[in-house]
């Protein structure tokens, strides 16, 4: 059975003091909504919060196969509010991710939400970076990076005096939250405004309906109908999802395009133990080398004090496959059969097996880590948490890197919006991902 939940039960997982709520199971679930959003992670909720403010007069409805909400890519992140240095000046991502910067701060001052601009330094240990390191330079001024310079090796120890390199862009404006935490903040907004928001409601089905609910004197305002694995129906009018690692079967199931198709990668961190958190005071990245597909490890200071090191790269064999040795055969058949992960791999193969290797072998992992700062030993490090990233894939091998949305024609097509690829830095981005997607829905949709 679906799960209701209050207001007041998200505001208590924010403080971390989860309570039963009395009376839920006795009161009368609406079944009808104008929209229904599927997903509850940090786009998707994100999403509703801003579609809801916008359109108070309507009827809203998340719904989240998870008993909380934001549990796997929002939950499972390095915590990290991004710049935006890294992107192509001009480009969809680079314009979100500098304003989602700044209405995400904003938000947290708003909200009451602690956070730290503890800033970042991206490092050239090698001359051979140099040139990249000043092409990011030029970049980040492009993107309108606030506060960004380049530093030398003296510049390097007085703002992190135990990390060694050349040359280094010194970003203070980045910083560190609690995703998770902001996320729950937006479904607590959602619901506040009057959203209801379901829970252990995992969607096996969207489609139109010819009759209307029992009962219902509205006739066919509701065509569309979304029934969960255990027989439960929410009626709507539109459906936007943000299925993060499972938005290429949501489209799918209602008869839209396959591909981009998602492909998981887990990251494993490490984290450094307690009595070496003085070696590292902000985020410390390495220069982005274009011949690989991911960033590379770094250090980084969390909200809890600790510091995390990672993450490695490697294909997951299950969507929300956290440990080493969690499988799913329909999850593993589905990446090994599509023909674009298997050119990812036969390009990258020596970079994939070289990522698997230093996640067995830490050792290996730790002298990737020594190059920015040498006092680091395996003595100093502890396995730490996992993420698994739901990175979009088409059938060339290449990585999806812009946004993607996906709709389709007829009765069902057209009432219905896939957020099919929402990319990194998609948490810093949230919001300002969240007004592009409103625009999106209301272009589409006569709301």
């Amino acid at each position: 059975m679906m799960r209701i939940r209050s207001g007041a039960v998200l505001k208590a997982v924010c403080a971390a003091q989860p309570k039963l709520l009395k009376g839920i199971a006795g009161r009368r679930l609406h079944s009808t909504y104008d929209v229904a959003i599927v997903g509850a992670g940090i786009v998707g909720l994100a999403s509703a919060r801003e579609l809801i403010l916008r359109h108070p007069s309507l009827t809203f409805v998340l719904l989240e196969k998870e008993k909380e909400l934001a549990v796997h890519q929002s939950g499972h992140n390095s915590g990290v509010v991004h710049s935006g240095i890294y992107y192509t000046p001009g480009s969809l991502k680079a314009r979100l991710c500098v304003r989602g910067a700044t209405l995400a701060y904003e938000y947290c001052e708003k909200k009451g939400i602690p956070y730290k601009r503890c800033g970042k330094l991206i490092v050239a240990v090698e001359q051979e970076e140099i040139p990249r390191l000043k092409a990011l330079y030029e970049r980040g001024l492009k993107n309108n990076v606030r506060d960004l310079s380049v530093v030398d090796a003296k510049g390097i120890r007085e703002r992190e005096p135990y990390c060694r390199g050349i040359m280094a862009l010194d970003s203070p404006y980045t910083g560190i939250v609690d995703w998770r935490m902001v996320a729950l903040r937006y479904g607590t907004d959602f619901e506040e405004a009057g959203g209801a928001v379901l829970t252990e409601f995992e969607v096996r089905d969207i489609s139109t309906v010819k009759e209307s609910p029992a009962g219902s004197p509205e006739g066919m305002k509701y065509p569309i109908a979304i029934r969960d694995k255990k027989g439960d129906e929410v009626r709507c009018r539109y459906v936007l999802t943000c299925g993060g690692l499972y938005s290429d079967r949501l489209s799918q199931i209602s008869g839209c395009s396959p591909e981009p198709r998602i492909v998981p990668f887990r990251g494993d961190y490490l984290v450094l133990k307690p009595e070496k958190h003085y070696l590292v005071k902000g985020n410390i990245y390495p220069v982005p080398d274009p011949r690989f597909p991911f960033l590379g490890v770094h250090f980084t200071p969390r909200m809890d004090g600790g510091v995390w090191l990672g993450p490695n790269a490697v294909l997951a064999f299950k969507r929300e496959g956290y440990r080493l040795y969690d499988f799913n055969a329909q999850d593993f058949a589905d990446a090994l059969s599509f023909r674009g992960l298997q050119k990812l791999i036969i390009k990258n193969l020596s970079y994939g097996m070289g990522e698997m290797y230093r996640g067995v072998f830490l050792g290996a992992q730790i002298k990737i880590l020594q190059k920015y700062i040498p006092e680091l030993s395996l003595n100093d490090v502890l396995r730490g948490p996992t993420g698994v990233r739901a990175q979009a894939l088409d059938r060339d091998g290449n990585l999806v890197d812009d946004f993607v949305f996906d709709g389709g024609v007829g009765d069902l097509g057209s009432r219905v919006l896939h957020v099919r690829n929402a990319p990194s830095p998609a948490a810093t981005s949230s919001l300002a991902i969240a007004e592009m997607i409103a625009d999106e829905v209301e272009s589409r949709f006569t709301l």
